[in-house]
């Protein structure tokens, strides 16, 4: 597949879809706001770069298997709207908001956010399941913490909030030091 490029219109399924925005770019995929038939959403391209530290399967299998699993555990994500496996398209609700991330790296208050992620990480292991806990994946929208990413994986200790997501929801030396690796998120 090629690559998408914002301004571009992509026809998925029948609609068209404008691209306005990358929102993120991830192990997984490039996530664009996009706008078709009047509404904000967000499209997702499965993309196939090497990831050194993550070994994939199938990827775009994983997203439509992992929301599933994700909606049995109750975690709040958007909806996921449409799949078109010929092109490794994903179409999802829109969560208008900034990210855990931005308000880490702005130095905002996310106590009551983080009460929210640790009742997440609480449902995600009673179903035997790790959600990928950097702050990048978590909105902020009307006080409420989505999980706008789908990815899960069997619950394993090292991986799981406490261990390894609390890491990068404060100002600690991991967040620095992925600042200081990602300048462009400054």
């Amino acid at each position: 597949m090629r690559p998408l490029n914002v301004s571009e219109t992509v026809h998925v399924l029948g609609k068209d879809y404008l691209l306005m925005k990358l929102l993120g770019h991830g192990k997984g995929g490039y996530s664009f706001l996009a706008e078709c038939d009047g509404k904000e959403i967000v499209l997702k391209q499965i993309h196939h770069e090497p990831c050194d530290y993550y070994q994939f399967g199938n990827k775009f299998e994983a997203e439509s298997c992992d929301y599933e699993r994700l909606l049995q555990a109750g975690i709040r994500i958007p909806e996921m709207l449409e799949i078109d496996p010929d092109q490794e398209i994903i179409i999802k609700q829109y969560i208008p908001g900034e990210t855990v991330f931005t308000y880490v790296r702005d130095g905002k208050n996310i106590d009551s956010y983080l009460m929210q992620v640790k009742e997440m990480a609480q449902l995600a292991r009673s179903y035997g399941l790790n959600i990928d806990y950097f702050p990048t994946n978590f909105i902020i929208h009307d006080d409420l913490l989505w999980y706008v990413d789908y990815e899960c994986n069997t619950y394993m200790e090292e991986w799981n909030f406490e261990n390894w997501g609390s890491r990068y929801w404060s100002d600690t030396p991991e967040f620095r030091d992925y600042l200081h690796q990602h300048p462009g998120m400054l």
